[in-house]
């Protein structure tokens, strides 16, 4: 009798082969190292100078450039259009430097802050020498660079942090040595000063009695009062490029610097002192019949009328 075969009902899967699907590869953001920061009224044609010069810095994907607009009239609020790497913030007013370099402080990314006048045009290595320098010394909390003008003369002076006298004249300083491998500096200029975010942070930012002025005097006693140093180094170079203060025209910029006088002696002299410069001052703009001065600084005014000190 023939067998019969029995039929293998179950069914031989076949292995199928996978292939693997490729991951995308999310790029991590670059994080900025530096912060350059602007604070500018009515300055388009040296704004435009100074991102065209910070646009061609040496490892330029590290740098963020801020550029803080205090309620300009010219087309400086629109500059973010023609320059697509930087961040615009925008004021509706002029309420001062300080608030403005506030605002800036807290929207970096960077550990590093470049505080910048409009007027400086740095190198392609300005930045990228200052930051490795700074980062180089430990108890050094600022550099800052060698300004020179157009011609080649030096610009940058050494400075002391100013008296009650010295308020009352035009400032001076000391000529820098530039032969020097670095100088210290006493009371740092704001035109070009490279500093530690933590230590403005540690000092709670800005300190905003001041308007326009008196914010980078007190800035030079809390890095003093710290022991901490600011060094200018004469071979890193920038040009400055001497311009009117697009402000000079505001009867009310006089009364505003008197009072970050008087703001910066209160706090460190005592409140009498600070009290007795506004006083001074007073009496001195009733003698010249300066009745919009008087108003300011017996209200203690701003610069921009907004705001009282």
């Amino acid at each position: 009798m023939p067998q019969t075969r029995r039929r293998d009902t179950q069914k031989r899967e076949t292995p199928i082969e996978t292939i693997p699907v490729p991951q995308e590869q999310i790029e991590e953001p670059v994080v900025p190292k530096v912060s350059a920061i602007l604070v500018a009224h009515n300055q388009a044609p040296a704004l435009r100078r100074a991102i065209v010069a910070l646009e061609a810095s040496l490892d330029r994907e590290r740098l963020e450039i801020l550029l803080v607009d205090s309620g300009s009239q010219d087309d400086s609020a629109q500059l973010d259009v023609e320059y697509e790497g930087i961040t615009m913030l925008r004021l509706p007013h002029h309420f001062g430097a300080t608030k403005a370099m506030n605002i800036a402080t807290r929207t970096a990314k960077a550990e590093i802050l470049f505080f910048l006048s409009p007027n400086v045009e740095v190198a392609p290595d300005t930045i990228s020498r200052l930051a490795a320098l700074i980062e180089e010394e430990g108890e050094t909390v600022g550099v800052c660079p060698m300004l020179m003008d157009t011609e080649g003369t030096p610009v940058s002076k050494v400075r002391e942090v100013p008296t009650r006298a010295d308020f009352l004249r035009e400032p001076g300083g000391a000529a820098v040595d530039l032969a020097a491998e670095s100088v210290e500096v006493e009371y740092p200029s704001l035109d070009a000063l490279m500093i530690r975010k933590p230590f403005i942070k540690g000092m709670n930012y800005f300190d905003e009695r001041f308007g326009q002025f008196g914010a980078d005097a007190d800035l030079a006693m809390q890095i003093g009062r710290a022991q901490r140093k600011v060094r200018l180094y004469p071979a890193v170079r920038a040009t400055y490029h001497a311009a009117p203060d697009p402000l000079s025209g505001d009867p009310l910029l006089a009364a505003d610097r008197t009072l970050g006088a008087a703001a910066f002696l209160g706090k460190y002299e005592g409140f009498f002192s600070g009290l007795s410069f506004r006083i001074g001052a007073i009496f001195r703009a009733l003698g010249r019949f300066d009745f919009r001065e008087l108003s300011a600084l017996v209200s203690g005014q701003k610069l921009d009328g907004s705001q009282a000190m």
